[in-house]
């Protein structure tokens, strides 16, 4: 934990940001309902929320991205209205997104110097490399102004988006989910960063659904729920299940709280087995290098890494989406390398996509259309070339009622659910059947901690059952609470697997960035 004062005083102080009653439609939806809102210079600011609750609404409205539907809105004190991004960082406000808005084959200060303009309509490269540089220095963030984006780590990539808006003149800064794409060590140091910033008098404004980091970086906190504010508190009057309870408005499962861990339990024989297994990008570049392991029955394999070091290619090559271009892959006794995806499917593999829209469902058909694309051509759903419509029905129902997914039924259409809703369709079919083993890949990216609670539970439920799962996330958290053991994927090789149960953050952030640590290994 950064050590630092409890809360920031604001007594007296007027906010840097300041929203009154601020709303925002976009159709029928409400997404901000008379929402106010205040940060002030010297503090970090986090605002949480469910999916859907109106944050990212809230903060693209302080960054020039939306205009609000009424309400007030001061900068300083002083009334303004933003018809662009322009407008924002004119008052010095700045937002770093989530997904980066950099050119790769750009440097540093080319990337620093897009959008900008000067009287001569030339810039002065060597004149912004030298500010880059003292900016980089004044706030410990260590970016050669002279390198590529593409040479970048993620985490580096971010700190140039911070220094573009600082070279702009940014004093508030807005960060969405911004530790999602990062390693652990990669987090502390912009953590500390961000500590920093607020500490030399910026205003910073934090945007997370990890509840143990906002606890740690936050002097105060503001809920939303359904586009509403719920409370604004210091953070050393909360704690994360009060935190929980005011974002979803009800007490959650326990076993999404804890810290320690899932249950021991008995395993059984083991039941997926990659030896030696190799694969191609979409490039043709390797992806996967020589990859080896076990998964028992009832056991759950995390598989972590930092994006795009084999886990989708991993995922595919399992699932019959990619072919290896070596080594084996049995289920149970029988080999499944470089089958078809409905042979795999048929053998008892389920595979909850990364991309739901993309790969898993289609948002222009309904309900019942996208709940049997695994099964209709088997009984009891068809008969010969027909569907039975009363058993595709029957079907449908049963498992929109078994994972409560919230809909008007099985003929809406799919794209008219939220996203939590969606992805509980999908994991409903793929284990409909009880498969023997299951991949799922960032099963609860872009969903609420309500639907998490409930896709967690589903997980935990078929390793009771005895399925054997592999678990690809890029949430370290979640790795640790559903897994037996963990394997880090680096360049697309196995850099190392330990037991979840007495791994520290610490040791598997060492191993996503290569470093191997042989006494991990198992």
């Amino acid at each position: 934990m950064i050590s630092r004062q409890e809360t920031v005083s604001t007594t007296g102080v007027t906010p840097v940001v300041e929203m009154i009653d601020i709303s925002k439609r976009f159709g029928a939806v409400r997404a901000n309902d008379q929402v106010t809102f205040q940060a002030f210079a010297g503090e970090v600011h986090a605002l949480v929320g469910e999916n859907g609750a109106g944050k990212s609404t809230l903060m693209s409205i302080l960054a020039g991205m939306y205009r609000p539907d009424g309400g007030i809105f001061r900068i300083d004190g002083n009334p303004v209205q933003f018809e662009s991004p322009k407008d924002a960082i004119s008052h010095g406000i700045g937002m770093v997104y989530q997904h980066f808005m950099l050119v790769d084959s750009f440097t540093v200060a080319e990337n620093v110097m897009l959008g900008q303009r000067e009287g001569s309509f030339r810039l002065d490269h060597h004149r912004i490399e030298r500010e880059l540089a003292e900016l980089s220095e004044r706030y410990g963030f260590q970016i050669d102004p002279h390198a590529y984006i593409w040479q970048l780590s993620v985490g580096e990539q971010q700190r140039v988006e911070i220094l573009r808006l600082l070279h702009r003149g940014a004093r508030t800064l807005v960060f969405d989910e911004p530790t999602a794409v990062l390693t652990p060590q990669e987090s502390q140091s912009l953590i500390r960063n961000l500590r920093s910033l607020a500490e030399q008098g910026f205003c910073v404004i934090f945007i997370s659904h990890k509840l143990d980091e906002v606890l740690e970086v936050a002097d105060r906190i503001t809920v939303l729920r359904r586009g509403k504010v719920i409370g604004s508190m210091p953070r050393g009057v909360t704690t994360r299940v009060e935190l929980a309870r005011m974002m979803v408005g009800r007490e959650l499962a326990q076993a999404l709280l804890r810290d320690q861990g899932i249950e021991s339990h008995q395993m059984g024989e083991t039941r997926l087995e990659l030896s030696g297994v190799s694969a191609r990008g979409d490039r043709q570049q390797p992806a996967l290098d020589d990859v080896s392991f076990t998964v028992k029955s009832g056991e759950t394999l995390g598989i972590a890494g930092v994006a795009g070091n084999g886990q989708r290619e991993l995922a595919e090559v399992i699932t019959g989406l990619r072919p290896a271009t070596s080594g084996t892959i049995r289920l149970g006794s029988q080999s499944i390398t470089n089958q078809s995806p409905r042979q795999i499917a048929r053998a008892g593999i389920a595979h909850i996509p990364e991309d739901r829209l993309g790969t898993g469902l289609v948002g222009a058909l309904d309900l019942s259309q996208n709940a049997i694309m695994r099964r209709y051509r088997l009984h009891p759903l068809s008969r010969g070339s027909f569907l039975v419509r009363r058993a595709v029905a029957k079907f449908t129902d049963g498992l929109i009622e078994q994972y409560d997914v919230k809909s008007a039924g099985r003929r809406a259409r799919l794209r008219d659910l939220s996203g939590g809703n969606q992805q509980k369709l999908l994991i409903a079919r793929e284990l409909s059947g009880e498969p023997q083993a299951i991949v799922a890949v960032h099963p609860t990216r872009g969903v609420d901690v309500g639907a998490s609670e409930a896709i967690h539970q589903v997980l935990w439920e078929q390793r009771r059952r005895g399925a054997a799962t592999v678990l690809i996330s890029e949430d370290l958290e979640e790795l640790l609470a559903l897994s037996d053991r963990i394997a880090v994927l680096f360049e697309g090789r196995i850099a190392g697997i330990v037991d979840a149960r007495t791994a520290t953050r610490e040791e598997i952030g060492l191993l996503m960035t290569g470093s191997r640590i042989e006494a991990l290994a198992s």
